[in-house]
């Protein structure tokens, strides 16, 4: 076994709305990219992580993770390299089957965290709370004020349901069918993606008031 939960960072999706703007995850945030900086804050908080993604980001990635915790999804590789028939792609390769991809990687955990890698504000003491939460708890997720955000975890249990998700709507249908524990954190960063480039605009001043802050 694993020590703890293993964060599965999702990493490979076509980012298709920042269009000519570049692939959102390699955007600059202050000194480091949307990526590293979500990779970051997850290796912060000291647990287990694996990143799925595409070749077009492998190497971003492995600025920041050992070679053997990036799996990397082909065929999402050879769609974002045409951008052909993009809603197929996402269908086929969405954050379902990242998801299935992670947790079969890492098989032996003892749960998985999912957070999206346009998630850069997510604090590690956050990913911690959720992931202390599924020693008690089937499915938890962190919450603030009452609004449900990321990471998402999912207790061993659940492992031959997620190792069969696809398409791309992801867990949903599996916190609905569960009851799922809601851990509310001081976070804002677990309700703040980065969609469009309006959204990085917002995102890169929020990390400069973090970076300002003294640790």
């Amino acid at each position: 076994m694993t020590s703890g939960p293993v964060i599965i960072v999702l990493a490979a999706g076509l980012g298709s709305r920042f269009q000519d703007a570049g692939h959102k995850l390699s955007q600059p945030l202050g000194t480091t990219s949307v990526l590293g900086a979500t990779l970051t804050q997850a290796m912060g908080s000291g647990l287990p992580l694996v990143v799925i993604t595409t070749e077009s980001l492998v190497a971003e990635a492995a600025r920041y993770v050992a070679r053997q915790d990036i799996v990397l999804l082909e065929a999402a590789s050879r769609a974002v390299e045409g951008r052909s028939d993009l809603r197929a792609v996402n269908a086929r390769l969405g954050k379902g089957a990242s998801i299935a991809a992670g947790v079969s990687a890492r098989s032996n955990a003892d749960g998985w965290l999912v957070l999206p890698a346009d998630m850069p504000l997510v604090q590690s003491a956050t990913l911690q709370q959720v992931a202390a939460a599924l020693r008690d708890h089937t499915i938890a997720y962190a919450q603030l004020h009452g609004q449900r955000g990321h990471p998402v975890a999912f207790n061993v249990e659940l492992y031959s349901e997620l190792v069969t998700l696809q398409g791309d709507e992801g867990a949903r249908r599996m916190l609905s069918r569960y009851p799922a524990h809601p851990v509310e954190v001081d976070d804002p960063g677990v309700l703040v993606d980065v969609d469009t480039v309006a959204d990085l605009e917002r995102v890169r001043g929020l990390w400069a008031c973090m970076e300002a802050v003294p640790q």
